[in-house]
C-alpha cells in the first residue's frame, strides 16, 4: 500500500527521479508511460502500475511515443557512460562530445543529466575535480606531488581547480584548514541545541544536539586545523533562518553554501534536496537518481557523512523496506522532522 502510495505522488508531481522505477499504463489509450510523461493525467480508474516495460507490455500495452518509457536503461547507461568520461579526463569533454555520444541533441542531452543526477556536466566535473584535489593533497608529500598525483599536467589549472574547490590554497588545505577562518553559533532550537558553522563562503555545518560542547568538539573534528571561533552578533540572522528551518523544515532557505564532499557525495546530496518535503526515499532509489543503482551502501554512507543537518534533508531517507534508517542527530529528531513536513504539506485540494 505504501508503494502505491509512494507511486501515485510520483505521477501527481510528474517526478523525473521517478524514472526507471516503474511505468504506468493507461486502459482507455493503451498505452504506458514514464511517471514524468507530460501527457494529460488519466481517470485514477484507468491507471495500473507495471515494474517494468517488459511487465506492461505482456499485458497488452505500448510504449507512449511522447515520453519512450522503453529508453529510460538506454537514458541511464548513457549518463553513466558521460559522468565515467567526465571523471577519467583533467580536460573536461565539451557538452557537445557528451551528447553526441549519448546520439542526442546537446539541449536534450544537458535536461537528461540534470534530471539523473541532480546536478549539471559542469557541476559534477567540478565536483569529481574537487574529489581528486582533496584526495591528492590528503595523500601526497607536498603540493608539488599532488599536483601529479590528481591528474594535471599544468600547475595553473592545479592550482585555479584547488582555489575553486576548496575555498583556500592548496597548502592551506592540505595542512588541515590552518588559518580558515570558521564562525559559529549554538542556539535553543525545537529540537535541542543547534550549532551553525560558515566560513566565508557560506554555511559549512548545521549540527543538532544537546551538549553544546560535544557540537563544538564535532565541528573541530571536522575541521582540525581551522580558526575555530565563537561569531559575532550580526551572526544570529543566520542563525535565526537556520533555527526558522528546523521548526517549518518544508520551506526552504536561502542562505548560500560552504559544502565540501566527494563528487558522489555532492549528487547524493543534491538528490537529497530535490526530494519534495514530507517525502522520502530509499537508498536504492536514490541510487537509481544519481544512475548509480549499485551504489546503494555509498549512498547511505554519503546521507550520514552530510555536515548539514535539515539544510540538506538526509532526514528524507530510509530502507527499501519502509523503515527509517539511523540519522546522524538521533531518530527521534528525524521522525519529528518528518512529521512536520507531513503536517506542512496540509490536505490535498
Amino acid at each position: 500500500m505504501e508503494a502505491m502510495t509512494r507511486a501515485w505522488a510520483a505521477l501527481e508531481a510528474r517526478d523525473r527521479a521517478a524514472d526507471g522505477q516503474f511505468v504506468y499504463s493507461v486502459r482507455t489509450t493503451g498505452v504506458y508511460c514514464r511517471p514524468s510523461c507530460g501527457a494529460r493525467r488519466a481517470l485514477p480508474e484507468n491507471v495500473a502500475f507495471h515494474a517494468t516495460c517488459a511487465e506492461a507490455e505482456r499485458a497488452g500495452f505500448r510504449p507512449c511515443l511522447r515520453c519512450h518509457p522503453e529508453r529510460a536503461r538506454e537514458d541511464a547507461a548513457s549518463v553513466a557512460a558521460a559522468c565515467r568520461a567526465l571523471e577519467s579526463t583533467e580536460r573536461r569533454p565539451k557538452l557537445s562530445q557528451l551528447a553526441r555520444a549519448a546520439g542526442l541533441s546537446p539541449f536534450h542531452f544537458h535536461r537528461l543529466f540534470k534530471a539523473t543526477t541532480g546536478v549539471t556536466p559542469g557541476q559534477y566535473a567540478a565536483g569529481r575535480r574537487g574529489e581528486r584535489v582533496r584526495a591528492a593533497l590528503a595523500g601526497s608529500r607536498s603540493v608539488t606531488d599532488a599536483l601529479y598525483d590528481a591528474g594535471y599536467q599544468s600547475s595553473g589549472r592545479f592550482y585555479a581547480a584547488a582555489q575553486a574547490t576548496l575555498g583556500m590554497a592548496p597548502a592551506r588545505y592540505r595542512a588541515g584548514g590552518a588559518q580558515l577562518a570558521i564562525e559559529f553559533a549554538i542556539a535553543e532550537c525545537s529540537l535541542g541545541r543547534a550549532l551553525v558553522a560558515a566560513t566565508p563562503r557560506g554555511l559549512c555545518a548545521v549540527m543538532l544536539g544537546d551538549d553544546p560542547r560535544a557540537l563544538v568538539a564535532d565541528l573541530k573534528r571536522r575541521f582540525p586545523r581551522a580558526a575555530v571561533r565563537p561569531a559575532p552578533p550580526a551572526f544570529g540572522r543566520k542563525v535565526a533562518q537556520v533555527v526558522r528551518l528546523i521548526a517549518t523544515p518544508g520551506r526552504g532557505m536561502e542562505l548560500p553554501l560552504d559544502i565540501q564532499g566527494s563528487a558522489f557525495q555532492v549528487r547524493v546530496w543534491q538528490a537529497l534536496r530535490q526530494i519534495p518535503a514530507g517525502e522520502t526515499r530509499s537508498y536504492s532509489e536514490l541510487a537509481r537518481t544519481i544512475g548509480a543503482p549499485g551504489a546503494v551502501r555509498a549512498v547511505a554512507s554519503a546521507c550520514g557523512a552530510n555536515p548539514l543537518a535539515v539544510v540538506i534533508p538526509c532526514h528524507r531517507a530510509r530502507r527499501a523496506s519502509g523503515e527509517l534508517a539511523g540519522y546522524r542527530w538521533g531518530i527521534e529528531r528525524k521522525k519529528e522532522l518528518l512529521r512536520r513536513e507531513s503536517g506542512a504539506r496540509g490536505p490535498k485540494k
